[in-house]
């Protein structure tokens, strides 16, 4: 256990710290988009100059989350520790240029990346490697988004669907809780968003009727989900299949859609993470908790500029913008539904989340340590109605299904699953 605790602390500062720099880098290059707006013009550049520094340094690194996932269930391959370094560079780079992107993929492939190295050093046996690669997932995701208990949720359940590796808990919650330590330690804070008590039921005065209106709100998030998982899939494939040999065209002609959106938007609220604007009246995350922080078509501009900055090589992660689609659609649903606008986006922020990853459960728990314990039932109703109208698509395509949503049969065989370690 002293060993265990010694590897686990090790992971849990080394991860907290970078991304804590990644995070303070990200803040900066934000600031210095709004000021600078020209900027956007070199984004198709970018796109170029982060594919050849894939293609030259990379190896398999290109693959990020997926190959961290995969490692898990085939392990093998392994993840070069360049990952890490390559993808906060390249991150910062898309975010300076104007892409739409998110920071979950970045901090994940962190974690990751040091968590394989530190278990190669120390020569761990393949099970154990795997449990303190899990824990690598919760120290990025803890660390990133400031809620340590969803980050080991979401690091055992994202593997595979319909099955959580409880042997991993204690693990996973003390790396996630290390890391989150670690990153505030450096003066990290985190956006706070708020939704007002008692404008609706509570959890211990449950109306029926609210329980119908955010079923239905839930199935309309898993739908976007989906269609998110679906269209991002879609443009990547699309892309490599009319580009096949000069792969570089692909980032550039990337930058240029998303330079042409955003004039056809009129504005640049929908390019990178989309937390704050760069006016008060703007649309972001924070003003879709407003009355009328939001237009009606928010959430699918910032799908299809994510989709696309995305699918067409530039890094970054998926989750910020999926809150950021949540949260604008639940906004306009609210009138729809007469639901309060700031619960029904706080609803659409965890539950598009819980649609493309699979992960209920962890999107539950982040709406109580994001949002506050009132409304947890509504927080479940809404993750797990989403979860089941967005079928067995992901955002991760090594994402595997233990469990089938609909028929609750088992659907391969043991073997593929993660090696259980029962010892520490």
């Amino acid at each position: 256990m002293a060993r265990w605790l010694g590897y686990i602390t090790l992971l849990s500062v080394a991860t907290g710290s970078l991304v804590a720099l990644f995070l303070w880098l990200l803040d900066r290059v934000t600031l210095l988009r709004w000021h600078h707006p020209w900027l956007l013009y070199l984004l198709p550049l970018a796109g170029v100059a982060i594919y050849f520094v894939y293609k030259l340094w990379g190896k398999n690194s290109a693959a990020g989350n997926n190959l961290i996932i995969n490692e898990l269930h085939a392990p093998g391959a392994g993840i070069p520790t360049r990952m890490g370094p390559l993808v906060l560079v390249t991150t910062i780079v898309t975010h300076l240029f104007g892409g739409s992107a998110g920071r979950e993929g970045t901090a994940l492939q962190i974690g990751g990346s040091i968590a394989h190295r530190i278990a190669r050093r120390l020569g761990l046996s393949t099970a154990h490697a795997q449990l303190l690669l899990l824990t690598g997932i919760a120290a990025g995701f803890g660390a990133v988004f400031g809620t340590p208990l969803t980050g080991a949720i979401f690091a055992l359940e994202v593997v595979t669907v319909g099955r959580i590796r409880h042997h991993a808990l204690l693990p996973c919650l003390l790396a996630s809780v290390l890391a989150d330590a670690t990153c505030t330690a450096w003066g990290i804070h985190h956006t706070s968003y708020h939704i007002t008590p008692g404008a609706i039921s509570s959890l211990w005065s449950v109306r029926l009727a609210d329980i119908g209106k955010i079923t239905l709100a839930g199935a309309i998030f898993g739908i976007v989900g989906y269609l998110f998982a679906w269209l991002t899939e879609q443009v990547k494939h699309h892309s490599h299949t009319l580009i096949p040999r000069h792969q570089w065209l692909i980032p550039a002609l990337g930058g240029l859609l998303i330079i042409a959106l955003t004039y056809i938007c009129g504005t640049t609220d929908y390019l990178g993470l989309g937390v704050t604007a760069s006016t008060p009246q703007g649309v972001s995350i924070v003003n879709a908790f407003q009355p009328s922080g939001v237009h009606t078509f928010s959430w699918l501009w910032k799908l299809i500029f994510t989709a696309i900055t995305l699918g067409m090589g530039f890094k970054g992660g998926e989750v910020t913008p999926l809150f950021f689609i949540g949260a604008a659609l639940g906004n306009t649903l609210a009138p729809l539904l007469h639901l309060p606008p700031d619960l029904l986006a706080g609803l659409g922020f965890i539950a598009v989340f819980a649609a493309a990853t699979n992960t209920p459960l962890a999107s539950t728990l982040m709406g109580v340590e994001l949002f506050g314990g009132q409304f947890v039932l509504y927080y479940a109703v809404a993750c797990y109605a989403a979860y089941y109208c967005s079928g067995h698509s992901s955002i991760y395509g090594t994402q595997r299904i233990a469990i089938n949503k609909y028929t609750g049969q088992p659907t391969h065989t043991p073997h593929q699953d993660i090696p259980m370690a029962k010892d520490m």
